[in-house]
């Protein structure tokens, strides 16, 4: 996401490395490359004009300290103008009404009935809710059929109407269902069409009318570029919807949605989609997209994502049995799934500050668990809670059962054993500390 255009900015910003100051002539060479970069990013034209007109007026407007350069200067400014250009703050979720009614909007295919079941997911797991899906795609059967197998997935009721081609009626039915089996969030998942059409307009502003939702979310696949902003526009037009979804980004996309939307139709972005899985979905925070645009990653989500996975109880567990030793190949298992549950290994590493850059071109694969995974569901239980008692006659039987080979168990066995060294070692200073500073006390 955003690498080619992150790319393009670092280089421009060179181009004031080692000027002493910022004078109009270097300014206007430097923005000269950002709007190419913004260009080739598929943003729209007159946004990227606008964007470094107003970051020109900026920089020519500052005093340049002696203990800041340029070309840092010019990236402080940059990276506020990105933020403001995307939204500037955070934008919530309207759950005010009893139930809350969410309408989800959009074109055939990107990706609106994925992102109802990741939506009515968090709002279950994160913020407490009880959401119904309603099923209102009457033309899609498979649409129907995504919906249930998404809903059975993430242990959420789903309401629909077999046989029903009356969108309208089995909206207004479903809010009368959520009212009666204490549903606090409804989320609704409508028809598309592969374009823009009159009948499909006709309808969605038909359910708009007789439910009165809250949140009319319009989903757009950010690979789509351009299309996507213009799309937008003519949905906003006949819908005035609240918030913008842009699923797909972590595909191969160049960007310009996200930097373009909120311009053009001035609606927040509100969530985005980060991956296939159904907890990879993310609220927007235009200041820290911003942040890895400019290459600086993107720590305070990282941290967020690992606080989600993070059960105190058992992190006290695992403590007690690493002090004592007795830390596992079942307690290494555990710490993997965490890991796999937090997304995509590369995008998780990319939002480490500097790392993104160096691994653009690494290819990280999300399996690279499944080797390790294959080798301990090979042991015993007595040989994952005991890994002292792996000789060489188990190890070749673990090989043979993993579709691995001898070296590849040795290997993971010296790092197991390793990593329980370091980690006896650093939570033994821990509590050493600790009962320093109660003996100061």
């Amino acid at each position: 996401m955003f690498d080619n255009l992150s790319e393009r900015l670092e280089r421009s910003f060179k181009i004031l490395k080692g000027e002493g100051k910022i004078t109009e002539i270097n300014v206007a060479e430097t923005l000269k490359d950002v709007r190419r970069a913004l260009l080739d990013a598929d943003v729209n034209y007159k946004v990227a004009k606008q964007f470094t007109d107003t970051v020109k007026v900026k920089a020519l407007g500052q005093n340049v300290l002696t203990a800041v350069k340029p070309s840092q200067l010019m990236v402080k400014i940059v990276h506020d103008e990105l933020t403001t250009l995307m939204g500037g703050e955070t934008a919530e979720i309207d759950l005010n009404g009893r139930p809350a009614v969410i309408l989800m909007a959009g074109l055939q295919g990107s990706g609106k009935t994925t992102f109802s079941g990741k939506l009515a997911r968090m709002l279950k797991t994160k913020r407490n809710r009880k959401p119904l899906l309603v099923a209102c795609d009457v033309y899609r059967p498979a649409a129907i059929d995504q919906l249930k197998v998404l809903a059975d997935q993430i242990g959420v009721p789903m309401y629909t109407e077999p046989g029903s081609k009356d969108p309208v009626q089995i909206a207004q039915h479903a809010i009368q269902e959520a009212k009666a089996k204490g549903q606090d969030t409804v989320i609704i998942d409508t028809a598309g069409r592969l374009a823009v059409d009159e009948q499909m307009m006709q309808e969605i502003a038909a359910i708009k009318q007789a439910v009165q939702p809250q949140e009319i979310l319009f989903v757009v696949d950010s690979m789509t570029g351009q299309d996507a902003v213009n799309t937008a526009k003519e949905f906003n037009d006949r819908l005035d919807f609240t918030g913008v979804i842009l699923t797909k980004l972590d595909g191969d996309t160049r960007g310009g949605a996200a930097l373009s939307i909120r311009t053009v139709v001035d609606k927040p972005i509100k969530f985005i989609g980060t991956g296939e899985k159904l907890e990879a979905i993310d609220q927007f925070h235009p200041a820290r997209m911003a942040d890895r645009i400019l290459g600086m990653g993107d720590i305070v989500s990282l941290v967020e994502r690992a606080q989600e996975q993070y059960d105190e109880e058992e992190a006290k567990r695992l403590q007690k049995k690493i002090q004592k030793n007795q830390f596992d190949f079942n307690d290494f298992m555990s710490q993997i799934q965490q890991i796999k549950k937090m997304g995509n290994l590369k995008e998780l590493a990319s939002m480490i500050p500097g790392v993104g850059k160096a691994i653009k071109d690494v290819d990280i694969d999300d399996n690279a668990f499944k080797s390790i995974e294959a080798i301990i569901n090979s042991m015993t239980p007595k040989e994952r809670t005991h890994p002292e008692i792996l000789n060489g006659s188990r190890r070749q039987r673990i090989a043979r059962g993993s579709g691995t080979n001898l070296q590849e168990v040795n290997r993971l066995l010296k790092q197991f054993d390793e990593t329980r060294k370091m980690m006896k070692k650093v939570t033994g200073s821990k509590m050493g500390q600790m009962m320093m500073a109660r003996g100061r006390r």
